[in-house]
Formats: C-alpha cells, sequence, structure tokens
C-alpha cells in the first residue's frame, strides 16, 4: 500500500515539475536550443520514440536494462533484491529523451522503489550519475547530464530522501555506456545511473 501511494505521489510530482522550471535553468543555455550556431539539444523532450529493444544480456526490454550478468546490476552488492529482474531496484539505469531532462513515466516505479529503500535505509547514500550522448558540444552535454540528474533527484527529494542521501555527478559524454555513433547508441547514453555507495 505504501509503495502503491509512493508511485502515485511520484507520478503527481513528475506532472508538476514537467511545467515548472528553475531559475537556474532559465539562465542556462539550454533552453535555448543553439550553441555558435549549430543545433545542440535542449531540455524540451518528448518528440521522439522511446527506447525500444530486445532482451538480451545487457539489452534493452521496452525501458528497462535486463541480462543476466552482474554487470547488469551494479548494486548487486546491496542485497538479493538488487539483482532480481523482477524488483525494480534492479534497475539501475533511467533512460532519457533526446533533448530531455524529464523523467518518463516509465521509471516512476523504478524511482519509488528506490526511494522506499533509501526511506528504509537513511545512513544510505546514492550517486545520481548524468550522462548525453555525444551530439551536442561537450559543455553542453555536461549540463544536460546534470539536469537529468537533478531531475531524477527533485523526484527522490520530494518523497523525503535526505540531500545528504544523495551526490549528483554529471560526465557528459565523456563516459558513454556504448560507443557507436548512430540512434542505438545515443538511446543507450542518455542516462542517470543510480550507484549506491559503499559496496
Amino acid at each position: 500500500m505504501k509503495f502503491r501511494n509512493a508511485i502515485l505521489a511520484l507520478a503527481i510530482t513528475a506532472t508538476m515539475l514537467s511545467g515548472c522550471s528553475s531559475d537556474a535553468e532559465k539562465n542556462t543555455d539550454l533552453l535555448e536550443g543553439s550553441q555558435a550556431g549549430t543545433k545542440d539539444a535542449s531540455v524540451s523532450g518528448y518528440s521522439d520514440a522511446g527506447i525500444s529493444g530486445t532482451a538480451t544480456q545487457g539489452g534493452l526490454d521496452g525501458n528497462y536494462v535486463t541480462g543476466g550478468t552482474n554487470a547488469d546490476y551494479p548494486n548487486a552488492g546491496m542485497g538479493p533484491e538488487f539483482s532480481d529482474p523482477s524488483n525494480p531496484l534492479s534497475t539501475s539505469t533511467i533512460y532519457f529523451m533526446y533533448d530531455s531532462s524529464r523523467v518518463k513515466q516509465d521509471f516512476i516505479p523504478v524511482i519509488a522503489a528506490h526511494v522506499q529503500y533509501l526511506l528504509a535505509h537513511p545512513n544510505v547514500r546514492l550517486t545520481l550519475a548524468g550522462h548525453a550522448d555525444e551530439r551536442g558540444s561537450p559543455e553542453y552535454n555536461i549540463a544536460l547530464g546534470e539536469q537529468r540528474a537533478k531531475s531524477v533527484a527533485r523526484m527522490m527529494k520530494v518523497q523525503g530522501v535526505s540531500d545528504n542521501q544523495l551526490e549528483l555527478v554529471s560526465y557528459g559524454e565523456e563516459k558513454p555506456a556504448t560507443e557507436g555513433h548512430d540512434d542505438a547508441a545515443w538511446q543507450l547514453n542518455r542516462r542517470v545511473e543510480l550507484l549506491y555507495q559503499g559496496q
């Protein structure tokens, strides 16, 4: 029951946050969508198709990373629930649309599960690592990765997760999940990784 209420609250929060932007976001080039005359990513998003694919080891099943290796479950050291594919805690990657820092509805149950875990374990810390695909300038992609991490953090904080439980970092395009210069690679690289500390 508490988990269902958390999912509902996160859905309402996501809807409210999608219509809001902070002053910091308004003062960046992110909303303008261009730098030095070239089209870059913007945080508006939602016009592109979502991630799709077939489940293979480390592949995609709908929007969630699934597979059979320990590399697929970077938080497995936290407990068996983090490597059980039927448990939303096993999902440690939140994917984003092109040009967007908006959390997709598909990932609300995943975030809710991590919120519940963090609330039940107040001494546990979580790093939210934001990433972008290679399109756009390096500076822009660092900012976009940061905005993505902040979007996930905002949803968690609204549900009661403490600031001191979250660490935000952005790698921009520097640490791609996969090499490649096509849509398939870019979809995997637009992400926030949820990495528990002290494993």
